[in-house]
């Protein structure tokens, strides 16, 4: 399977998923907007979801993944593979589960940490607490359920991995609706942070209950039984240690943005998340699916010794990333006030909560193409065993964004955060891609970069497009539902003509890599495209 099918799937899944999270966001925004519940539940809910992405799907992933393709490719085959993942299977679950119990019962110190301004607003604090420990058992259940999708990966079988989000924010969805019932019938805010809250976990149950069918249906056989530590599963475990870091500087740097967070003013801290949503959306559908398909690939290039297949592959990940992510950032960085108030001012979300919104969804997406490369950098690294590298990377830019906080914070607020967090993401891929130069694992081609230049050629001329149209319909972005569709749709679809128009003008497309695109199957004597030249 090739990468830009690979990346197809995935990516189109993980946007049906973004789709579906994109209005439970919407939703919550309007029932619960930007007060005292709303930042208590952001709170619980970005405990277990940093940790989901920082650990199982960013360390462990990255780790176990090379291991059990280099496994499953050798000569004990499938059935050796099996072997390691249950053995693996046998000493995570009770990792999870200790390590779940030990936070759980030390919630309070890590929300003061974390959060300890709440302590400043009655019933903020405990409120946050509470519901930190209801949400916080979606962590064991999703890191399995991360488990199973790299297994399944590994088997060229990206699909179920990239559909289980859309369980999670179809259950958020009715937990949100539930709640506002509930808060109908005589609750309050309070309800409804209670009921999405529930709702999270039993979200968890749902995506490992369909990943576990997912993976008997592929042939796999995990049998779980007392902790071996054999080994493969100590050499895993030595891997996971510095990927942890190496792997999820942008997840550590939550945790970072959410103590600065908290120290601002009630409602900071759903802002910020709100904001992140639509900076996640090209980021979740392109990031994650290059990260996701390329990581398998570039391990089976390393395993042969096919340097030049391995460079191939890594320019081509590079190619789409741009492709998609320079128009996406400029889009959004001009339309920010358009789609912020056509999706999220309503209800409890007021217009002075939308302008915020809007500044701060303009500082996130200027870091949109670093966010989205570094998933395409590390690869090359982790499939060759090396987590040290981005670790230390990783750290130099962690304490850079710190420092820059302390500086920016105090002076922009939460607006100086995100741009915070956008400097040192894009500071964090240039080194990658530095070293990966120095040592010759990766280089940027002139054709590569004659490619990418031409893509900011069209970026360039579809900003000039909608900076000059936002201004004409600005009365109908927060009109009835008919006009903010129909404006809406005209920027998009005049940026969509504008950008590709002036690309295939200028050259921007790879006529071959869209051929790929568009054929379901390639042609039995069909060459990969090659931007190493």
């Amino acid at each position: 399977m090739s990468l830009v099918r690979n990346v197809g799937t995935i990516g189109g899944l993980t946007a049906l998923s973004r789709v579906f999270g994109f209005a439970r966001d919407i939703l919550l925004a309007r029932v619960l907007g930007a007060g005292l519940a709303a930042d208590a539940f952001q709170l619980a809910f970005v405990l277990p979801n940093t940790f989901r992405r920082l650990f199982a799907e960013g360390a462990f992933s990255v780790a176990f993944v090379p291991m059990y393709t280099r496994t499953l490719a050798g000569e004990g085959g499938e059935e050796a593979a099996d072997r390691f993942a249950s053995d693996v299977l046998s000493v995570f679950v009770w990792v999870l589960l200790a390590f779940s119990a030990l936070a759980m019962i030390a919630m309070p110190g890590i929300v003061w940490l974390l959060a300890r301004e709440y302590q400043d607003v009655p019933g903020k604090f405990e409120l946050a607490v509470t519901l930190s420990r209801v949400t916080f058992p979606y962590l064991a259940l999703v890191s399995l359920v991360a488990m199973l999708s790299g297994l399944l990966n590994a088997h060229s079988r990206f699909a179920p991995g990239a559909f289980v989000p859309v369980l999670l924010n179809v259950v958020l969805i009715t937990g949100i609706v539930t709640g506002h019932f509930l808060r109908e019938a005589g609750g309050n805010d309070m309800t409804v942070a209670w009921s999405i809250s529930v709702a999270v976990t039993a979200a968890g149950i749902a995506q490992l209950a369909y990943m576990g069918w997912a993976t008997r249906k592929a042939g796999v056989r995990l049998k779980i039984t007392a902790p071996k530590f054999t080994p493969e599963v100590r050499k895993l475990g030595l891997l996971i240690l510095p990927a942890t870091f190496g792997a999820g500087v942008y997840q550590i740097s939550q945790f970072v943005d959410t103590f600065f967070a908290t120290s601002l003013a009630q409602g900071s801290l759903t802002l910020l998340k709100y904001a992140d949503r639509l900076n996640q959306m090209p980021l979740g559908i392109v990031g994650i699916a290059l990260g996701t398909a390329i990581l398998p690939m570039l391990a089976r290039h390393i395993q042969s010794d096919d340097r030049a297949g391995a460079q191939r592959l890594q320019a081509n990940a590079v190619e789409i990333a741009t492709l998609l992510t320079l128009p996406a950032a400029a889009a959004l960085a001009i339309c920010a006030p358009a789609f912020v108030t056509a999706f999220f001012v309503g209800g409890k979300m007021t217009v002075q909560n939308g302008e915020v919104m809007a500044n701060i969804v303009v500082a996130l997406v200027v870091g949109l193409p670093s966010y989205v490369l570094v998933k395409v950098f590390q690869p090359a690294f982790f499939s060759r065993e090396d987590t040290r590298t981005p670790v230390w990377v990783a750290a130099g830019a962690l304490v850079i964004n710190i420092i820059v906080n302390i500086i920016v914070v105090p002076i922009f607020g939460i607006v100086g955060l995100a741009a915070a967090t956008a400097f040192t993401s894009t500071l964090n891929v240039l080194t990658l891609y530095t070293i990966l130069q120095i040592r010759g694992w990766f280089r940027f081609s002139g054709k590569l970069a004659s490619r990418i230049g031409r893509q900011l050629v069209a970026t360039a001329a579809m900003s000039v497009a909608l900076w000059f149209l936002m201004p004409t319909m600005a009365s109908r972005y927060a009109g009835n539902v008919f006009e903010k569709v129909w404006s809406l749709g005209a920027l998009c679809g005049a940026g969509f003509v504008v950008f590709f128009g002036v690309a295939y003008v200028v050259g921007a497309l790879d006529k071959d890599l869209i051929a790929q695109l568009r054929r379901r199957r390639p042609a039995a004597k069909e060459q990969p495209v090659d931007l190493s030249e």
